[in-house]
């Protein structure tokens, strides 16, 4: 059995079925080194905010069905000023169907076979996947956010979307009839996989890049990307394979982690030094603290829907899926503010801002 190790300051606020599912992992044949995040939870079969290494094997349910998921973060031009929040919600409409754009020129551009074109492409898709306008709420480390060149009085966006039926196809089509038995690395079976990986995380990345310009654009601004990165993957790492599932990279640069809809994000950069105990992994959000199933029975016997589509922290919510809305709500996540601590107590990030969410974006009928 490989190591495991937990990054939390108290490890018993874990889910034990979580545990269970981690130790499950980390007895693979082949598998080295097992890390669960503070945001860990229970997933299909395998713990979600977990990072697993191993040097000779790859596990593509490991990585998941959602190859390449992730969160970018947008500056735009727009003003804090003037940003309206009922203006905003009138003009988001048409967002969820096709875009609109060349996708197939989209795809060659980005360096991605043009066959992989899909109406899919530009759109969020459902569960946990959003775009979000915030504003930053405080700036934590002011020398840092100067030196980055970023606005503190500007609207904000973060895209949380990834490769939609792209990574299930693939998942599918590479899936081992004992998930326990990796795939040997240097075997024409893994790079085939990988081959395939790599091309839904290319499309997952151009995915959020439309996504954030089809915003953008319906509302008439303009901004820049100020970062995107990806926590489903298997890359190389020190000679093996680092499988992320939910778990954001270390060794990439600035990294935003997010709360519920009802709750602040952070942007936030990894420390380096010291970073191999988690793995050069993250948390990726806050952490499901209730499964879907169990977030929609329990409030959706307690509030109405047009309780869900607003916060404690005064944003709004644009979700026209009455069963989404109860099972994305912020009670079913864990407390962002614990998790962060725990980030920083394991000495893992320097906070440098923190965000507030202004409107959270999930699905709109037309």
């Amino acid at each position: 059995m490989s190591d495991i190790t937990l990054i939390a300051a108290d490890p018993s606020r874990f889910d034990p079925l979580a545990l269970d599912q981690l130790d499950a992992s980390a007895r693979y044949g082949g598998m080295a080194r097992v890390v669960g995040l503070p945001d860990l939870h229970a997933g299909n079969g395998i713990a979600v905010g977990a990072a697993f290494w191993s040097p000779t094997h790859i596990w593509p349910h490991l990585v998941g069905s959602d190859i390449g998921c992730g969160m970018a973060l947008w500056e735009t031009d727009l003003p804090l000023r003037k940003f309206r929040l009922g203006a905003v919600e009138r003009k988001l409409h048409g967002l969820d169907g096709p875009w609109a754009g060349d996708g197939a020129a989209a795809l060659v551009e980005a360096g991605l076979p043009p066959s992989l074109v899909s109406p899919a492409l530009g759109t969020i898709g459902g569960g946990n996947h959003f775009v979000e306008f915030q504003r930053i709420e405080a700036v934590a480390n002011e020398e840092r956010f100067a030196a980055l060149g970023l606005a503190q009085d500007r609207v904000w966006m973060m895209v949380h979307s990834g490769s939609r039926g792209l990574g299930q196809a693939v998942l599918q089509a590479h899936r081992q009839p004992d998930i326990s038995q990796g795939i040997p690395a240097n075997s024409s079976q893994a790079q085939a996989y990988l081959s395939d990986h790599d091309a839904a995380l290319g499309w997952a990345t151009l995915n959020r890049q439309i996504i954030a310009v089809r915003f953008c654009d319906s509302l008439g601004l303009d901004g820049r990307c100020v970062l995107d990165i990806c926590h489903n993957s298997v890359t190389p790492h020190q000679g093996g394979w680092l499988h992320r599932k939910g778990a954001a990279p270390a060794d990439k640069g600035l990294v935003t982690i997010p709360g519920s809809r009802g709750d602040f994000s952070y942007l936030a950069e990894p420390i380096v030094d010291g970073a191999d105990h988690a793995l050069h992994s993250l948390a990726h959000g806050a952490g499901r603290k209730w499964s879907r199933k169990d977030a929609h029975a329990r409030l959706s016997r307690r509030f109405k829907v047009a309780d869900m589509q607003r916060t404690s922290l005064g944003s709004h919510v644009i979700c026209e899926d009455r069963r989404l809305i109860f099972e994305e709500a912020p009670d079913a996540y864990k407390d962002i503010g614990m998790v962060i601590t725990d980030l920083e107590q394991a000495g893992l990030i320097r906070v440098i801002a923190k965000l507030r969410p202004l409107l959270s974006y999930k699905t709109r009928a037309a």
